[in-house]
């Protein structure tokens, strides 16, 4: 009950909005009249595809940023490494910085086209909010925690993984839900590099002006971008220590 009590009432509208959206797109789906492309592409079958293809983007981007990310983000905050951090961060800073479908097209003279290309450009992308956050996460745990740690026996790396980790958890967590979120989006440029997405439909809806399906593949980004979120923000709050907020 204490832990239900934390959760703030966004978190408890969101799934609200998701299902009003969702079941508003659904009605206006079984009404509205479709074009023989459109109901192609919009078939189940073919949708399936699309939105399973969307996701595998979007995860295995996200666990490769979270394997790489994370542990650099870790290196940079001791002592040996830090005066590397603002170097680092201002590469990761780049990949941001650059317009998302520009970062696609300069990895295609390089890698090609397909998925891993679409892989690599989501990477450079994504990679600056769970860094920050990670750097942000371990350098906001209180300096007399850490020495109480060291003062009863405890090894540094001890100390990193059962007292600073643990605290700076809810940050981190949260730089992986805006990394997510962002990734969901950007997917969809990976259409323009042979990646099969959620794009797919948005471009084709635009190529042969058929507004339903440009619609429909942006309100589905939406929606799961909307679930990633509330996923994301529930994953953070069952993480989060008690007594931290």
């Amino acid at each position: 009950m204490n832990r239900l009590r934390r959760i703030p009432l966004d978190v408890w509208f969101e799934p609200i909005i998701i299902l009003v959206i969702g079941i508003g797109y659904f009605l206006w789906y079984r009404s509205t009249t479709l074009t023989e492309t459109e109901q192609a592409s919009l078939g189940w079958s073919n949708l399936q595809t699309t939105i399973l293809s969307h996701i595998k983007l979007t995860v295995v981007a996200t666990l490769i940023v979270v394997v790489v990310a994370i542990p650099l983000g870790i290196l940079l905050t001791r002592p040996a490494a830090k005066r590397f951090e603002p170097l680092v961060v201002n590469i990761a800073n780049i990949g941001q910085a650059a317009p998302a479908v520009g970062l696609l097209v300069l990895f295609t003279f390089w890698l090609g086209t397909g998925f891993r290309t679409a892989i690599v450009g989501l990477v450079v992308y994504a990679i600056l909010p769970i860094l920050q956050n990670t750097i942000v996460g371990l350098r906001q745990v209180d300096q007399r925690t850490i020495e109480a740690s060291r003062g009863i026996g405890f090894s540094s790396a001890r100390t990193l993984f059962q007292v600073e980790l643990p605290l700076a958890v809810p940050v981190i967590l949260n730089g992986v839900r805006t990394a997510l979120v962002i990734l969901v989006g950007t997917a969809t440029l990976s259409t323009f590099i042979g990646a099969t997405s959620l794009g797919t439909l948005i471009t084709t809806g635009v190529t042969l002006f058929l507004p339903k399906l440009l619609v429909s593949g942006a309100i589905l980004v939406g929606l799961l971008a909307l679930i990633i979120d509330w996923l994301g923000r529930l994953v953070e709050l069952a993480a989060t220590p008690r007594g931290v907020s």
